[in-house]
């Protein structure tokens, strides 16, 4: 690995382990401590206390753990979905093609931040909730970017040969053509996984995300808001801890979409 992607590594190494290995650390992230209310860090409280006393590393490490659960279920699924949706697209082609790219503009025509709000608000609160509107958001673009790799590569030889031999459609699109596209989608959904913590945060710092009394980085940003110049720990804590992990994924992903590039220039 590169020296400069050593940091990014062990920046989302450090928050990962942390919050796989929550339920066995001694957090109190919901115990109220009247005495501790928006005290200062300390060495007691690396982090400090929120507005209700709650020792706030505590409570960075559960809301990290919640982000990056909701990242582990949207991303695969949205992939999954979206994949499916534009490799059949451009197998099919015809009307069929054409109804799934009428299909796909109109999820486009909305911003996707604002379409998850919209979904989220409709169906109430919670986190299966925002998985499922972040789903809805998400697919469309691993749909687009699978409909043009797959046309793109449905004209090779080795392709037509499995058709004249009788391959079935599906078996063609799972064993000669995914491997062939797989590359680029890998980068899109790594670099997906920043986008779907955003838009956790986003969706709980606007209260449709995880309800109290849990954690969750949009929701300490949200409460600590209130309290910027009396207790600039209270913000400054989540945001950084948000900042540090979509900074660390963007920056291993793009590492990755360079490394694919030059291994697909290679190989041409």
């Amino acid at each position: 690995m590169k020296p400069r992607l050593l940091l990014p590594a062990a920046v989302l190494a450090f928050w990962s382990v942390l919050a796989l290995t929550a339920n066995w650390l001694p957090l109190s992230p919901d115990r109220i401590r009247l005495e501790q209310i928006l005290a200062p860090p300390s060495v007691h409280a690396w982090l400090g206390f929120d507005d209700l006393g709650r020792n706030i590393l505590d409570r960075l490490i559960v809301g990290m753990r919640t982000s990056l659960l909701v990242a582990a279920l949207v991303v695969p699924v949205s992939t999954a979905a979206g994949v499916l949706f534009g490799m059949s697209a451009a197998w099919q082609g015809g009307a069929w093609d054409r109804a799934s790219l009428g299909i796909m503009d109109v999820f486009l025509a909305f911003p996707g931040l604002l379409l998850a709000i919209a979904l989220a608000g409709l169906l109430g609160p919670g986190i299966d909730n925002v998985v499922f509107a972040l789903v809805v958001v998400g697919w469309v673009g691993y749909a687009r970017l699978a409909r043009a790799q797959t046309l793109s590569v449905l004209q090779r030889e080795h392709i037509a040969a499995a058709r004249l031999l009788g391959t079935s459609p599906p078996m063609i699109l799972l064993k000669h053509v995914l491997p062939l596209i797989a590359a680029p989608i890998i980068v899109e959904a790594t670099l997906g996984v920043a986008g779907v913590i955003v838009g956790e945060a986003s969706l709980s710092f606007l209260g449709l995300g995880v309800q109290p009394p849990a954690a969750s980085l949009g929701a300490m940003i949200r409460d600590g808001t209130a309290y910027m110049l009396v207790a600039p720990h209270t913000v400054i804590a989540p945001g950084v801890a948000l900042l540090t992990v979509v900074l660390s994924v963007n920056m291993l992903g793009e590492a990755l979409r360079r490394r694919l590039d030059v291994q697909a220039r290679g190989e041409r």
